[in-house]
């Protein structure tokens, strides 16, 4: 039987690490075969050398969560141990305590994940930046941040933020109202991290003034976008000729940042994905990062993570199928 030891600083670390009713603990004891037990400000871990190692290198990932001032739920205690488990834990443990952005409410915007904290790097980093990951990965939401901390430092002049309006075409004549009302919904997704960020009354001040701009990606054609910060989402559902439209609009001191999921794509059959094709031809070009967000990156809840690992695997099944046929 081996035995290792971690020593707690505070007092309210070792009450966070076990969680409510020991839950993270259990959950620590089952994923690595080991026993914890507390003695004062040192926890005890027994069990196989092996084993024994890398729980401790996971209850050095969860204080580091906390150390940050951040809370330790399931989600979070999961992603620890999945950062053991591909030996990335020492990144994590090393990554700067960085708050993109304060909401309205006063809470901090931070990075959750590794592929967060490195498309938070690259939007501040880069002119364009493009986000490709699954949903639930913070994609929308830290753009959104990033964009208001600029426009509160100055930096822009105004935020713009945009996405295509795919299943438009008729069927967006026979939905009521006026055109706002009609693209309102595929746009609500930017509402509300706006409304997050800003509050209500600030965002309408701002929509008033100009100063933030939420449209459909056919009101982008024939602009040249100087001083701003634009984000466009969704941004699977673009054609070719749209991405090109849009890339060509950035203007003098602007930031783009393009945001998608291309295994959600909602085109018509036989139209090619934007961003597929984007990211192929423009690797490698001086001030363009691409940031690839994986299952590990969802800070939903755990099943959004299963979903996405159930459906990746499925896909994995019969790409090989295929390729066994040929």
């Amino acid at each position: 039987m081996y035995e290792e030891s971690v020593h707690i600083d505070r007092l309210e670390h070792t009450v966070s690490l076990f969680g409510s009713f020991d839950e993270n603990v259990r959950l620590l004891e089952r994923t690595f075969r080991i026993s914890i037990v507390t003695r004062g400000s040192e926890i005890g871990i027994s069990g196989e050398e092996d084993d024994v190692r890398r729980a401790v290198r996971a209850i050095n990932a969860m204080l580091a969560v906390l150390n940050r001032g951040d809370t330790l739920n399931e989600q979070s205690v999961r992603y620890c141990i999945s950062l053991v488990e591909d030996g990335s834990d020492s990144l994590w443990q090393n990554l700067p305590d960085e708050c993109v952005c304060i909401t309205a409410k006063g809470k901090p915007i931070k990075p959750k994940t590794i592929g967060q904290s490195q498309y938070v790097k690259a939007i501040a980093g880069h002119s364009i930046t493009f986000g490709v990951g699954p949903a639930g990965t913070g994609k929308t939401y830290l753009a959104v941040a990033m964009a208001v901390a600029a426009l509160r430092r100055g930096e822009v002049d105004r935020i713009i933020l945009t996405r295509p309006a795919v299943e438009a075409g008729e069927k967006l004549g026979f939905l009521p109202g006026d055109l706002q009302s009609k693209i309102d919904p595929y746009l609500r997704p930017l509402y509300d991290a706006l409304y997050d960020m800003l509050g209500a009354e600030s965002y309408q001040r701002y929509l008033e003034r100009g100063t933030i701009e939420v449209a459909p990606l056919a009101y982008m054609r024939g602009r040249t976008l100087d001083d701003s910060f634009i984000i466009l989402d969704e941004a699977q559902n673009t054609s070719r000729e749209q991405m090109k439209m849009f890339l060509t609009r950035l203007g003098f001191r602007s930031k783009m940042v393009i945001n998608g999921d291309i295994t959600q794509i909602d085109l018509p059959d036989g139209k090619k994905s934007g961003l597929s094709q984007v990211v192929r031809i423009l690797g490698g070009i001086d001030d363009i990062a691409i940031v690839r967000f994986d299952g590990r990156d969802v800070v939903r809840h755990k099943l959004v993570q299963d979903i996405i690992k159930a459906y990746e695997k499925n896909e994995k099944n019969e790409h090989n199928r295929q390729g066994g046929q040929h």
